[in-house]
């Protein structure tokens, strides 16, 4: 694995003695923060008796050829506005070890890996796809929101045999200035060619969150970590 273990944001219910059962990892877009989405949290609603422990690294700090060289918190260069072109491969990949080395600490922790989810925004939605495709033990599950396949062409040869399964989680806005729909729903088509089943959601929203987007993350946290019925 590369490096230390990155600087998080944890959040998780009062659990007293008892220890986290479930676990999100959740990456945030380039130029946030894990801070970025913890107030999420309370709006998931999820029931208080379930010990889920919500992990929100930071990036690290780099420069983004996007954005004129100026260096601000991303998991990897973007070089060109087509997400799909010119990808910078060597930052993706680095960040990926990255990303599995929480997810070892989380299973170190005592959280199995089924029980947990892998989950991103924009471009830490592209990240937790690519590492979550790739990771070689069963995760509970991969949110996408407003994100993208990164790699494409590579995928099909790096697919880890143990999450050809996964639940996939793929939620956007119709009117996404920053990731076009278009993009979005052709990483869709092609999770689906590899024998993926991605939940697909569009919503009446640009790059960002709504109401009704929280709600379908909440039912399906609700489903992949089997808590339909607990504290409710």
């Amino acid at each position: 694995m590369a490096g230390s273990r990155l600087p998080c944001v944890e959040l998780g219910v009062e659990l007293g003695d008892r220890q986290a059962e479930y676990s999100v990892i959740w990456l945030h877009g380039l130029g946030a923060s894990g801070h970025d989405f913890v107030p999420m949290v309370p709006e998931l609603q999820l029931p208080d008796s379930a010990a889920i422990r919500f992990v929100f690294p930071h990036a690290p700090q780099r420069p983004v050829t996007i954005n004129g060289g100026m260096v601000m918190s991303a998991w990897y260069d973007i070089v060109a506005s087509e997400f799909d072109v010119r990808e910078d491969a060597a930052g993706i990949r680095h960040s990926q070890q990255q990303i599995e080395a929480l997810i070892d600490h989380e299973i170190e922790s005592g959280v199995p890996a089924d029980h947990i989810v892998l989950a991103g925004f924009s471009q830490g939605g592209a990240l937790a796809l690519h590492t979550g495709l790739r990771y070689p033990r069963a995760l509970a599950g991969i949110m996408v929101l407003s994100g993208y396949l990164p790699l494409a062409t590579c995928v099909a040869n790096e697919l880890s045999a143990a999450n050809r399964a996964i639940p996939i989680f793929m939620a956007h806005g119709e009117h996404d200035p920053i990731v076009p729909l278009a993009l979005a729903g052709e990483s869709w088509q092609q999770l689906e060619a590899l024998g993926y089943q991605p939940e697909w959601h569009c919503y009446e929203m640009q790059h960002s969150v709504c109401i009704e987007e929280i709600w379908d993350i909440s039912r399906w946290l609700r489903t992949v970590f089997q808590l339909e019925t607990a504290g409710d």
